[in-house]
């Protein structure tokens, strides 16, 4: 992929409740994914945007069926397509965040769009602030980083 999803965008929500998918990001995402989007929300702090091919992918659609009667996945699912939208990017490069999850992540009028190389994530500033502050990065946090990255270029 020529462009991934990284780095931090301002944008602004439209009073019909769309966002502008800021164009690095949406050209990123149709370039290697195409339109089609999946929006939900992990936490209620945020709100995530991914391709929908990364979405089938992370959620095993296209994979075994027994996957999902863990009881922790099932759960994740329920919480996450309960909440959760397939959209596709219109011709403006805009998309629909509908209104439960603008209010649990207190999404208003201008919002951070983060990129996490395979999705986006959207935060209310003042929340993204207040985040970072209280959940810094610890030396222990960057050793299990280190690892789990060592074994994912073993795999």
């Amino acid at each position: 992929m020529g462009n991934t999803l990284i780095g931090s965008y301002t944008a602004r929500f439209d009073k019909s409740g769309r966002i502008k998918i800021p164009e690095r990001f949406r050209a990123a995402i149709e370039e290697e994914y195409g339109k089609e989007l999946f929006i939900t929300s992990l936490t209620d702090e945020a709100v995530q945007i991914y391709p929908l091919p990364v979405w089938n992918s992370l959620t095993g659609i296209a994979g075994e069926g027994a996957y999902h009667f863990k009881p922790a996945i099932r759960r994740l699912l329920i919480r996450v397509n309960s909440k959760g939208t397939k959209y596709r990017i219109d011709s403006k490069g805009r998309i629909l965040i509908n209104q439960l999850l603008r209010e649990k992540a207190q999404l208003e009028d201008e919002v951070e769009v983060i990129g996490l190389s395979n999705h986006l994530e959207i935060w209310n500033k003042t929340m993204l602030e207040e985040t970072l502050g209280e959940k810094p990065l610890t030396d222990e946090d960057f050793e299990n980083i280190a690892e789990l990255m060592s074994q994912d270029k073993k795999a």
